[in-house]
């Protein structure tokens, strides 16, 4: 029989979405181009070799390991490529993701993968061509909005101030501006090295979309005990509270 696993419990929108994100199960919604991911990223010139911390998998002559045998190397590391990163930060008004979810969602679905969680930023680190790949699936999915989230290496506050008034999470660095069309548009690397040429990173989403797309709960948007007034809360909260009790008086130990 397969094995369904469990992501989140809870039947809100927010558990919901949230469980979308852990599974991979999410939706594309642009298609920024691999050069321009990689400009912003700010690690190496498009098109330009990949720099290596040691030779190629099969020119090292590792010792025979059973484990090698059962886990195939990421391009990345077959290729010997040097450890790179991605930070996002998302504004707590609504970003579709929030720095938990983000690691959740790299921490199973992206391999060779280290993402770590601090309380405005998310990163996530890994040889260089694999924490491409991976920056590029969080740029063109419903993981990330243009406007509400954004990559920031350095300087990355912001997440819990109120929106711009065009609607874009303040960025000290100013990284991203809103375009008379429109759209957001990537004027600055992540780390805020002014760019060549400004990229399009495409339309941001509606307050209401966001709202519907969002993994936050929020007093004034979704609450973790689910419908106010209802007579029983929501399975999330009841698992909350479960895994604090157990943590607080057993420490994980219920026997």
């Amino acid at each position: 029989m397969a094995y369904t696993p469990q992501f989140y419990p809870g039947s809100t929108s927010v558990g919901i979405n949230r469980r979308k994100h852990m599974s991979g199960n999410i939706e594309k919604l642009r298609d920024i181009p691999e050069a321009d991911v990689v400009t912003i990223m700010g690690h190496r010139a498009p098109g330009a070799d990949y720099a290596s911390t040691h030779p190629p998998l099969k020119e090292m002559g590792e010792p025979d390991c059973p484990i090698r045998q059962i886990v195939t190397p990421t391009a990345g590391a077959a290729a010997g490529d040097r450890v790179r990163y991605s930070q996002w930060s998302d504004s707590m008004y609504f970003a579709p993701s929030i720095p938990y979810f983000r690691s959740y969602w790299g921490a199973i679905n992206c391999k060779g993968c280290d993402p770590g969680t601090l309380s405005g930023r998310q990163i996530i680190e890994a040889r260089e061509r694999d924490i491409e790949a991976y920056t590029k699936k969080q740029y063109d999915s419903e993981v990330t909005d243009v406007a509400l989230c954004s990559m920031r290496g350095c300087t990355v506050h912001g997440h819990s101030l109120r929106l711009e008034e065009n609607g874009l999470q303040f960025d000290m660095l100013a990284r991203t501006e809103m375009g008379k069309d429109g759209n957001v548009y990537a004027v600055k690397d992540q780390v805020g090295i002014p760019l060549d040429k400004k990229i399009n990173l495409g339309k941001p989403m509606s307050e209401s979309e966001a709202k519907k797309k969002t993994t936050i709960f929020r007093v004034d948007g979704v609450p973790m005990g689910g419908k106010v007034g209802a007579r029983k809360f929501d399975e999330a909260i009841e698992m909350t509270h479960h895994m604090w009790e157990y943590r607080s008086k057993w420490g994980y130990r219920p026997e």
